[in-house]
């Protein structure tokens, strides 16, 4: 075979090889749906008498033990009363797919384990805590811990950067329970009369309310919100990213017009919203250098 053949043959098999490394790829550039399970692992973080808490980690597919990556951990919403982790399954996929260990954190709540809001606050923290004190083992740069979630679990995300008090006694307390920065969709920021879930928090409705403890220092934030929404009302986020951009903090708002609670999920309007949200919340962390190259989701998809 001559010179000339065997690039003709070399081509050829080019051609018909190169689809198949495509494909292979993570792909979420037209439809969510399509992606694949990554590789997970399941951690207790946490055990209270019989109860044991727990996080599912999922790692990228091109993960190597060496390798110290950013993490993203999501608090399901449900009231503090109910829920469940799998809200944040295909944005914890997603993140994956782009070379984040996205982790869904189980906490306490009212419907299975009898308890307040105060305690879902201290498992969160917990949360950070462990995954902050075991990095090594997990591969987790300390330094790059995002925390994310929807209207309580938004709550509980805010709380482990800004609220004082509410943690575990038998914890290390120089291990920061705080993350480095937050992702936060339709987020309790107000527990007041004015916000959610007061009639829930007695005398402490001040004590678990974001709003009321923004001061300088806090972690960049990125807050998605529907402007009609009825459970936690439009004008708290407002509020609360004034009162951070006041302090010295970086805090944007992304506003949805017409839109209300629990827009952003992902089985909601075919997935616009997830896909619209996710889109800007991956932009937010590749200008923290948390993520390369430019997101892999179509932000425009409706089905």
């Amino acid at each position: 075979m001559n010179k000339t053949a065997k690039i003709i043959l070399f081509l050829g098999i080019m051609l018909i090889i190169t689809p198949c490394f495509l494909t292979a790829k993570d792909d979420f550039s037209s439809n969510p749906q399509t992606f694949q399970k990554e590789d997970h692992v399941k951690k207790i973080y946490k055990k209270i008498n019989d109860i044991e808490l727990g996080l599912t980690i999922y790692y990228p597919r091109s993960y190597e033990k060496r390798l110290s990556l950013p993490a993203i951990v999501f608090f399901f919403g449900g009231g503090w009363k109910s829920g469940s982790v799998e809200q944040f399954s295909p944005h914890a996929h997603y993140f994956a797919s782009r070379g984040m260990i996205a982790i869904l954190a189980d906490y306490r709540v009212k419907s299975r384990h009898n308890t307040t809001p105060f305690e879902s606050v201290m498992d969160a923290k917990s949360a950070i805590r462990y995954i902050r004190e075991h990095h090594k083992e997990l591969g987790i740069d300390p330094n790059k811990i995002v925390a994310s979630g929807g209207s309580v679990g938004g709550h509980l995300a805010a709380s482990t950067a800004i609220l004082p008090g509410f943690e575990e006694q038998n914890e290390n307390p120089d291990i920061s329970p705080s993350p480095n920065a937050l992702i936060l969709f339709n987020p309790v920021v107000n527990t007041t009369e004015e916000g959610y879930g007061f009639e829930r928090l007695g005398t402490k409705v001040e004590d678990m309310s974001p709003v009321h403890h923004v001061r300088s220092g806090l972690p960049p934030t990125i807050i998605f919100h529907g402007t009609i929404d009825t459970t936690v009302p439009y004008s708290n986020v407002v509020d609360f990213k004034n009162k951070m951009i006041d302090a010295g903090n970086r805090c944007e708002l992304f506003s949805f017009e017409g839109e209300g609670h629990g827009f952003f999920n992902f089985n909601r309007k075919g997935g616009e919203y997830y896909n619209r949200t996710v889109y800007h919340a991956d932009k937010f962390l590749i200008s923290l250098d948390y993520l390369k190259g430019e997101p892999t989701i179509n932000p425009l998809l409706i089905e």
